[in-house]
């Protein structure tokens, strides 16, 4: 129902950002646009331009750096922290290892002399026990003061000055302890340092599994953090992007450009539909769905070049919408040979039961990597149409029938190999087909958990296209959660600019 100007207030300023963090694709008024609010805390306030501070920029590169790493330890179940050796061939890697070499080599030395040299023996012990206490929780105190007692540096040194340190006796305090703090994955590592008797060697491998115990513990931080972090990210996402917006006020201009170019397609759209363009570009922007452009935006993701910057309010999950369009791309290859063998032997074959499935397991072996630049596209579909060429005549000698002539085959083989080709008919209906599909996906309601229906020519892969699109759509709910309110006033400026605009705060939205 159309408000009048009497009924504006601030829960109307709030509807575009409501709306904005909703799939569906209702209308919003132009009201909601236009209305003068009063700015709320969770809301994204615009910042006059300023000079940014190289510590500012610091600041807000800090806070990106926060951002994301609390997004991917969110969403990402399987995200953790592993060791990672360097290369044995990399510049890294050889210098590190002459450096730790070199290092150890020193304090075997110095360990052999007569009387032994234990300085930097007991600098490393010192370490030790800081790692270890690290290790510690709250109100452990009879180990810590353990702990402490035993690796006293000041009562090592005073040893040391006699010759009389237990170097043995304090390296295997320290893996008993180790083994008293470790995960159970780490006791196979504990009990090969038990069996270790060169002392240089043995603190060499300490080292080696107190980094292993660092990271075990890192994960287990983030195992515990991530039900807290699930539960409050949308505002704390939102907080810190606000704090960015603050620090660097042009942190929003990739996106702005987006939702622009998004506008224009769809003026363009209208405007093709539309018998007279007379006046389109200014009376149709008062009738477009900021939903349905900020869902075209959405869908231009899938075909985005990620070789280009992506919008910044979708930089936390730009590997993950990458690797979609990659998913994507393979299922259209999929599609497209599946269909073109369908057209030209479908008689053929119509009696075979899954066979379509047999020609995906042919297929999708042979378009792995499909995403790498040493991929050759052209020579994996003329595989493809020789395994299904071969596929085809041996389901037809099964059954007794004729197998297909040279020129069948050829025709097929070549047929599937134009995939390639830009502009390619076949390529360019199932790639709309895949973008209608998730159009109607963006178009459901959010709490909405049912798919719509499959296009057809996507049967074959309709189960992989379920699983994509509810991965997909799980980011955009997301993000429209934390950002519509950014997303709003984005909106409002570019499809209202003549519109008198007082504060610009709108309302976080409350699903």
């Amino acid at each position: 129902m159309p408000l009048s100007d009497d009924q504006n207030s601030d829960s109307d300023s709030s509807r575009l950002s409501e709306s904005t963090a909703s799939s569906s694709d209702s209308e919003y008024s132009r009201q909601s646009f236009t209305s003068d609010s009063s700015s709320k805390p969770s809301s994204p306030a615009s910042s006059p331009p300023k000079m940014v501070t190289f510590d500012e920029l610091m600041a807000a590169a800090r806070n990106l750096t926060d951002l994301t790493l609390a997004h991917e330890i969110a969403v990402n179940a399987n995200f953790c922290i592993k060791h990672e050796d360097l290369p044995q061939n990399s510049l890294v890697g050889t210098v590190k290892r002459i450096v730790h070499k070199a290092f150890w080599d020193h304090l075997e030395s110095e360990l052999n002399e007569d009387p032994p040299e234990y300085e930097h023996a007991i600098k490393l012990f010192e370490e030790i026990k800081e790692i270890l206490l690290s290790f510690l929780t709250p109100g452990a105190n009879r180990i810590q003061n353990q702990i402490c007692e035993v690796l006293d540096t000041d009562l090592i040194r005073q040893q040391a000055e006699h010759n009389a340190v237990d170097i043995h006796g304090l390296a295997n305090y320290i893996i008993n302890t180790m083994g008293k703090l470790c995960a159970p994955i780490r006791d196979n590592d504990i009990k090969q340092l038990k069996a270790t008797d060169n002392i240089v060697e043995l603190l060499r491998q300490i080292f080696h599994v107190l980094d292993l115990m660092k990271m075990d513990m890192a994960n287990y931080t983030i195992q515990c953090l991530r039900p807290y972090l699930q539960r409050n990210l949308v505002d704390y996402e939102r907080t810190k992007f606000q704090e960015i917006l603050e620090e660097t006020p042009s942190a929003l201009d990739l996106t702005t450009e987006w939702i622009k170019e998004s506008i224009e397609d769809e003026l363009s759209s209208i405007s093709d539909e539309s018998s007279s363009s007379s006046g389109a570009d200014h009376s149709s922007k008062s009738n477009i769905s900021p939903t349905l452009v900020l869902n075209n935006g959405y869908l231009k993701l899938l075909q985005w070049d990620y070789h280009k910057t992506i919008p910044e309010t979708l930089i936390t999950d730009e590997v993950r919408l990458q690797e979609l369009r990659e998913k994507l791309n393979q299922l259209k290859i999929i599609a497209c040979v599946c269909l073109i063998t369908n057209n030209m032997v479908g008689a053929a074959i119509v009696d075979v039961p899954d066979f379509a499935d047999q020609l995906k397991r042919v297929s999708v072996p042979l378009l792995e990597g499909m995403s790498k630049k040493t991929f050759d596209l052209k020579e994996a579909l003329n595989a493809i149409g020789v395994q299904i060429c071969s596929k085809v005549n041996g389901s037809l000698s099964e059954r007794g029938l004729p197998t297909l002539n040279a020129e069948m085959q050829n025709n097929l083989m070549g047929q599937i190999a134009s995939i390639v080709e830009e502009n390619n008919p076949v390529c360019s209906l199932i790639d709309k087909r895949i973008q209608l599909f998730m159009k109607s996906l963006l178009a459901l309601p959010s709490f909405q958990k049912c798919m719509p229906a499959v296009p057809g020519g996507l049967s074959v892969i309709q189960t992989e296209m379920e699983f994509v699109g509810s991965q997909y759509a799980s980011i955009v709910n997301f993000n429209k959660q934390v950002y519509g309110p950014f997303y709003a006033n984005i909106l409002r400026k570019l499809l209202f600019p003549e519109a008198p605009i007082g504060k610009t705060g709108t309302e976080a939205p409350t699903n």
